[in-house]
């Protein structure tokens, strides 16, 4: 593993904690502890590379420490529930939210090991403080709103890059038309399912060779990877 990858572990069992903090360590990474969402949000969260969350904290719960994450704070870094719930409706959530990933109590320390790098590992980059994403030649600065291949930029509407940005931060996963509907199209009334297939289909022939890393799935949605 790189060194000074930073971990965040939020649980408020305190073996819990320790065990994890413990092994992570143990493992190379940087690891720090917060016993509540409300202790975690007194650190400079932008400065992790991972959050590993409770789900049923005091206070505020992970589903909403993880929301704040992704809304108020507006960083994509990888988001792992750790929790003893388990039923279908509350991994959704923990997805819709959010989450990487969904690791249920008792667990095995080294499943939690071996998940927490396979999310690091994964073929989509983000550096310079969440500014820069890249897969191989494909670039894309969040900050300039510029999408470049091997130097050369791309000409991307507005919707468009949205929902590159989107997929890119949710590498691996599948995210239905609703939820893209949701996240990019917000505040406005009059759109359809049919905006989000438009829009990528144009995102796609515009990417060129890259355009065949946004994959559909019937009864799935999109997602972007290998």
């Amino acid at each position: 593993m790189e060194e000074n990858t930073k971990i965040l572990i939020v649980e408020d069992e305190q073996d819990i904690r320790e065990i994890l903090q413990f092994n992570l360590a143990g493992e190379g990474f940087e690891v720090e502890v917060a016993a509540s969402a409300e202790d975690a949000l007194k650190k400079d969260l932008a400065g992790f590379d991972l959050f590993l969350l409770d789900i049923m904290l005091g206070g505020i719960s992970g589903y909403k420490l993880a929301n704040i994450i992704r809304k108020e704070l507006d960083l994509s870094t990888p988001i792992v529930f750790l929790t003893a719930k388990g039923a279908e409706n509350d991994v959704l959530t923990g997805f819709n939210v959010g989450g990487d990933d969904y690791i249920h109590k008792p667990f095995s320390i080294r499943e939690v090991i071996a998940r927490i790098k396979a999310i690091l590992k994964r073929g989509v980059n983000v550096t310079d403080n969440q500014k820069i994403i890249t897969f191989s030649d494909l670039s894309v600065d969040l900050s300039k709103k510029s999408v470049s291949i091997s130097g050369e930029f791309i000409d991307l509407t507005r919707k468009e890059f949205e929902i590159l940005v989107l997929l890119m931060k949710k590498t691996g996963q599948y995210l239905d038309r609703e939820e893209i509907l949701t996240r990019i199209w917000s505040n406005e009334v009059i759109v359809t399912e049919r905006n989000v297939d438009v829009n990528i289909t144009r995102l796609r022939k515009k990417l060129g060779s890259y355009g065949a890393y946004i994959k559909g799935k019937s009864g799935f949605g999109y997602s972007f990877g290998k």
